[in-house]
């Protein structure tokens, strides 16, 4: 395949995950931006965060129309995140790229294995603002660090921090994923990098239509059922990431 074709295909992939799953774009799209396209892990983190802002945007609006989005607690999260994601990723600045990758396969298998184990997907009937910031602090961190939206770990959160139902941690992922990835963005604008809009242009296109086509899977499968795809999703990235960094 050329390289086009392969970012349509990868996007398409990683719109479903956003638009049916609210999260895993990040996780999807910088593997395959450096894994299937070419791209340098410098380039590919940029790259990613353009095309999963985009695509989480897309997602975000249709599930607030359908009254899916906890905006209160996604505000909460996103906020308490935007500080540690920028001191994070300084931080990040001075580690090894393999140390990177082994730190994001790591944190994928973890939010994994909480996806896995069963927990409350029903609302709690009150949202705790000490709780939510906390927790939207550390997503941050983590985000910063890694370089990612940080659904992934967001929707996990949402869950079983703050005892949301699937489909609400669906929808307010990708609120919290957009603040973030424009926040990350903003930290990169004076850096440079280089970006190829002949890869990011059709792969961004892809994700978009393929979130629509996600948003609709979201509503014929139960709540429980996502959680186990996206988890085995997550567990099969991290797999491939380590795999390549210990070979």
């Amino acid at each position: 395949m050329t390289g086009p074709v392969l970012a349509l295909v990868a996007g398409a992939v990683v719109g479903l995950a956003l638009g049916g799953l609210g999260g895993g774009g990040s996780v999807l799209a910088v593997p395959a931006l450096i894994y299937l396209l070419g791209l340098t892990p410098a380039e590919a983190t940029t790259a990613s965060l353009i095309i999963v802002t985009c695509t989480s945007v897309t997602a975000l609006t249709v599930h607030a129309r359908d009254g899916n989005v906890a905006w209160r607690t996604g505000l909460l999260f996103a906020a308490a995140g935007i500080a540690p994601a920028m001191l994070a990723g300084a931080a990040a600045d001075h580690l090894p790229q393999s140390v990177l990758t082994a730190a994001f396969a790591v944190i994928a298998a973890l939010a994994a294995s909480r996806m896995l184990r069963p927990g409350r997907t029903e609302p709690s009937g009150h949202i705790h603002a000490g709780k939510a910031g906390a927790a939207g602090a550390g997503l941050g961190a983590v985000t910063g660090f890694l370089g990612v939206g940080g659904g992934f770990l967001a929707v996990p959160a949402l869950v079983g921090v703050l005892g949301l139902a699937m489909r609400t941690a669906v929808g307010t992922s990708l609120l919290v994923i957009t603040i973030n990835s424009l926040a990350a963005l903003a930290a990169r604008a004076g850096a440079g990098a280089h970006l190829d809009w002949t890869v990011i242009a059709p792969f961004t296109g892809a994700a978009i239509l393929g979130a629509w086509d996600g948003k609709r899977l979201s509503k014929k499968v139960r709540g429980r059922t996502l959680q186990r795809v996206f988890a085995w999703l997550l567990l099969t990235v991290a797999a491939f990431m380590l795999a390549d960094v210990l070979v």
